[in-house]
């Protein structure tokens, strides 16, 4: 039976694009291929409104080994026969219905992404954005995303070593959950999704195929409102048991040679796997649904394509070596049913008990083929006008800064997220390094490897708010400092691109210039766009959520002797900060959050200046000149002390510079400055190696587990340590 337009428009198409796949088919539609078109021509599947300007984006560097958006996730060469497999991708609007599936569900996903492509998993980080920490609802999705995080990663046997959590009200109704894995694989050992030879056998692999996850895709592409918790069946249910197995059977069949090719089912299930292997091989398949294993009857053909169930791939394998793989999968106890065959016609033909369903040319659904292609309309933000208006000198220096800094160590962006990641074994597999000696990223070991792994997911989303090509270039740079300051060499980037609706031209005009940030930056730091995610409609009738580019960076360390922790190491060690001081608060948490500024400028930042700091930062750390490196960003130099102070109860004391606001020395984030400490015999040396890099001497550090600021004792670090450590479960405990 056709579909009609009203159909189409319900599924979330437009107008013009039925009548496109009209023309692609030279007939109308029935129901089935019109669901298919929908998910695949989704904003979530297809990029329509991104893919121009992604393409913009760096994508090419000595070290790459596939090409960005080639396959399901980036891939690196670090040495020593090794690759990096690594991508980020959100799952804000499940998370936001059902906050344990859709966290749960997003790690899963993320790992599948990974090891479809042969890498096996060593890592987990996660970028998340809340609402107010008093307001009830956003107690209760913390509390569900973050035990869906942690089950699913727990379960699953991947460390979570890293993230970053931020609060805001803009993300009161629709939070954000950006996953990101990092896996290693030999090179040469990694499998394409692709999908050739007339005659190999597809097959369905992993669990059955249930009614959760149906228009997944299709709900990813549209606003939160009051009604979206209607759509629940939306929401993928996981189980981590199931993916362990499924994980084990994958990278046990790979070495046979007896596969073609591999792919998740994520997004679009069984449509967005048979047809983006299918048109990147250049072949087309028959699949039969009737011999889908199937958690519920009667489910009917529509509903099994476009189901996104969890823990499923399909595979292509080479015809005559089927035996072999169905013994894999029948040791690990897990389905593997042969579903269909690769043709040489380039057509997708469903067929449910011997009746042709659907008949789709299989280019014509994927990005890169006959999906559509938009450029929308954008205008600079009326809001602007606002920031422009902002002036420094209306805000008074307080008369007690102690009391600042008290309040401003419990605040949720800036107080320890203890609470959070003692949630997540962040020790399974032995390879963390973070856990004994933090650094401003995670390093972790690859075993039967001398080599490391530094990674990070950074974003501030209010400094892109401010100032959307300004805020980008700064979280692809705070993303390389916090690899540079542990030790690491930035190599490439994956992206999380979470904005509102593409339509609105002021939401498009922030993440056109967003792109041309982070693509600038990239270009300097040396770090190619490997991929990653786009999400947009993140916002409810409260309007956008601010835009959020989350940048998850990879950084390589050639051995762990190159390892640079954050903490002060030994008493008398002379305290230094590299980089400019100027007399700014613009976006501070200080600002924002206690002098109730909403809208201010960026903080100051240049590109060059932090490229040339960076550069100083390695060459210090190889010439083993400091002892530690930690760099400033929120709460600003205060902060960045203490955290140091911290880790082995070392205190300090230091002085400010006279000639700066002494809120602004303090609390103020201006970017491009870290804070070292050095052994007093080598300070001549270690001055000499700046080589013309800003710096000043602060102070010392301190035995006597004493905070001291310009000569007056600001307590002690069990004093700050209580404060930052508790504030945070208290404010989630309500």
């Amino acid at each position: 039976m056709q579909a009609t337009l009203e159909q189409a428009l319900k599924l979330g198409l437009r107008e013009e694009e039925f009548e496109k796949i009209k023309e692609v088919l030279g007939r109308t539609p029935n129901f089935n291929e019109t669901a298919m078109y929908s998910v695949m021509w989704s904003e979530h599947c297809s990029y329509k409104n991104s893919i121009k300007w992604l393409k913009t984006l760096p994508r090419d560097g000595d070290r790459l080994l596939v090409k960005a958006g080639e396959e399901n996730a980036g891939l690196v060469d670090i040495g020593d026969g090794w690759g990096c497999v690594f991508k980020i991708e959100s799952h804000n609007h499940p998370s936001a219905i059902e906050p344990f599936q859709g966290a749960a569900t997003g790690v899963g996903g993320i790992h599948r992404d990974i090891f479809t492509m042969g890498a096996r998993p060593i890592a987990a980080l996660n970028s998340l954005r809340f609402g107010k920490v008093d307001n009830p609802k956003t107690r209760w999705l913390i509390k569900g995303v973050v035990k869906g995080i942690g089950h699913y990663g727990n379960c699953f046997g991947v460390p979570t070593v890293g993230g970053e959590v931020y609060y805001e009200s803009c993300y009161q109704t629709n939070p954000l959950v950006n996953a990101m894995s990092v896996g290693v694989v030999k090179v040469g050992q990694t499998v394409s999704a692709t999908s050739h030879g007339e005659g190999n056998p597809v097959y369905i692999v992993g669990a059955s195929t249930g009614k959760d996850g149906i228009g997944g895709a299709s709900f990813a592409s549209a606003d939160i409102s009051e009604s979206s918790a209607e759509q629940l069946p939306s929401v993928q249910v996981g189980d981590p048991f199931e993916e362990k197995k499924l994980l084990e059977a994958c990278l046990e069949m790979i070495p046979t040679g007896a596969l073609i090719g591999m792919q998740d089912m994520g997004a679009a299930g069984i449509t967005c796997s048979t047809s983006e292997m299918s048109a990147k091989g250049e072949h087309g398949m028959i699949i039969h649904l009737d011999k889908v294993p199937t958690r519920q009857e009667n489910m009917k053909p529509w509903e099994m394509l476009l189901s996104e169930s969890q823990e499923r791939m399909l595979i292509v394998v080479k015809k005559g070596r089927e035996a072999e793989v169905q013994e894999i999968f029948d040791k690990w106890d897990i389905h593997c049913v042969q579903i269909g065959e690769v043709t040489k016609d380039k057509n997708l033909k469903y067929y449910m008990h011997d009746e042709l369903v659907a008949d789709v040319p299989a280019e014509s659904m994927v990005l890169g083929g006959g999906a559509p292609v938009y450029e929308r309309e954008y205008r600079q933000p009326k809001y602007f006008d606002e920031i422009n208006k902002f002036d420094a000198g209306t805000i008074s220096v307080p008369a007690d800064l102690k009391e600042v800094a008290i309040n401003l160590v419990q605040l949720p962006n800036i107080a320890s997220k203890r609470w959070i990641y003692e949630q997540y074994d962040s020790m399974v597999g032995t390879g963390n390094t973070h856990t004994n000696e933090p650094s401003d990223a995670p390093v972790v070991r690859i075993h039967d490897s001398e080599k490391a792994l530094a990674m990070t997911t950074d974003c501030n989303s209010r400094y892109v708010f401010a100032d959307p090509y300004k805020g980008a270039m700064i979280a692809v740079s705070e993303a390389a400092r916090n690899i540079v300051c542990s030790g690491g060499q930035p190599v490439a980037i994956t992206n999380c691109l979470n904005f509102g609706n593409p339509y609105n031209p002021e939401v498009y005009y922030q993440f056109v210039h967003a792109i041309k940030g982070m693509g600038e930056a990239c270009l300097k730091m040396g770090t190619p766009v490997t991929g990653g995610n786009v999400s947009f409609y993140n916002q409810s009738e409260d309007g956008p959520v601010y835009p959020t580019p989350t940048i998850g960076m990879v950084g390589i360390l050639d051995n762990m002797k190159q390892k640079m922790s954050l903490g002060f190491k030994h008493a008398g060690d002379v305290i230094y900060l590299l980089g400019v001081q100027t007399d700014d608060i613009n976006c501070s948490e200080y600002l924002h959050h206690l002098c109730g500024v909403t809208h201010s400028p960026a903080p100051r930042f240049d590109l060059e200046e932090e490229y040339n700091l960076q550069q100083t930062i390695l060459r210090l750390i190889s010439e083993k000149l400091i002892r530690s490196a930690h760099d400033i960003s929120e709460g600003g130099l205060f902060a960045c002390l203490l955290e140091s102070s911290m880790v082995n109860n070392l205190g300090f004391a230091v002085n400010t510079d006279d000639k700066i606001r002494k809120d602004a020395s303090l609390f103020g984030e201006g970017q491009s400055r870290v804070v070292v400490s050095v052994n007093p015999d080598l300070c001549d040396l270690f001055e000499a190696e700046l080589k013309g890099t800003p710096f000043t001497k602060l102070g010392t550090v301190k035995s006597n587990k004493e905070l001291t600021i310009d000569g007056d004792s600001w307590g002690y670090i069990s004093d700050w340590e209580k404060l930052y450590n508790d504030s945070l479960e208290k404010m989630i405990a309500g």
